[in-house]
């Protein structure tokens, strides 16, 4: 029987790919909302996305909530949006659980991500930065304290809601346009990239800045970067291995060669 030949050479790239992620020292990840489709829950850019479909939000969004936070939560109690709902349904999905395998073998260090979902916390990732925070967190703006939905009454009567320790705004942890990226985490991305020998990037347009520079710096470095995505992006041509395929499969696939490699 004839063999697939674009699938023995994607086979042959996963097999690359394992050894690349044996051989480093420091692997760190960094994943976007590519990884999260096979989750349900759309993009934001490209054929299908929020932002096709809705326009793109305003890139004044941080100075808005700050001029109207009032108004913000209001909004946000009385007309959830299709997102909201997207993330209120959404589960990890194969790929998700095979990222967190990678860290339970001591392979990945760490994890990056882009997204908002919490899929990879509910998935099960300990050492985690989440760049453009979590929409199943709230964030202090004042002194960056981070609380649960549940640990924060929020009334339509008193409304914005006030932080218990400092009293300052509390929004959404999700980072809007024009807010700076929280510092803590923005640090943490920076220490573990400088940290890294190789990058797994998957599921990302690797467009959207900081995260974006991230394996630009592991390759100046001298590092390695492994892409996962269903289609070229700008890091392709610097990519040293390139897993074109849905993250679900990809993942699974590379971890059962990882695996592999470290018992042989």
């Amino acid at each position: 029987m004839a063999v697939d030949g674009g699938a023995q050479a994607l086979a042959c790239e996963i097999e690359r790919a394992a050894a690349l992620l044996v051989s480093s020292h420091y692997v760190i990840a960094l994943t976007g909302a590519g990884v999260s489709v096979e989750s349900g829950i759309p993009p934001f850019r490209g054929p299908g996305g929020l932002w096709t479909k809705h326009g793109e939000p305003p890139m004044d969004g941080y100075q808005r909530f700050l001029a109207d936070p009032k108004g913000y939560w209001l909004q946000r109690l009385t007309t959830p949006s299709e997102i909201v709902q997207a993330l209120a349904d959404a589960q990890p999905n194969a790929g998700h659980r095979a990222m967190v395998e990678l860290e339970t073998l001591g392979i990945l260090r760490h994890l990056i991500t882009q997204n908002i979902d919490n899929l990879h916390r509910a998935a099960g990732h300990q050492r985690l930065a989440e760049i453009h925070g979590n929409a199943r967190l709230l964030r202090c703006i004042g002194c960056g304290e981070r609380f649960t939905t549940d640990a924060i009454p929020i009334s339509p009567a008193d409304l914005p809601p006030r932080c218990p320790q400092c009293f300052a705004i509390i929004k959404s942890d999700t980072v809007h346009f024009g807010e700076p990226i929280p510092p803590d985490v923005l640090d943490v991305c920076f220490r573990e990239t400088l940290r890294a020998d190789c990058i797994l990037v998957a599921g990302t347009s690797a467009q959207v800045y900081p995260a974006a520079s991230l394996p630009q710096m592991v390759k100046e470095r001298g590092g390695v970067v492994i892409e996962v995505n269903l289609y070229a992006t700008p890091l392709t041509s610097m990519a040293d291995c390139s897993l074109t395929g849905p993250f679900g499969e990809i993942l699974p696939a590379l971890v059962e060669r990882v695996r592999t490699q470290l018992t042989a």
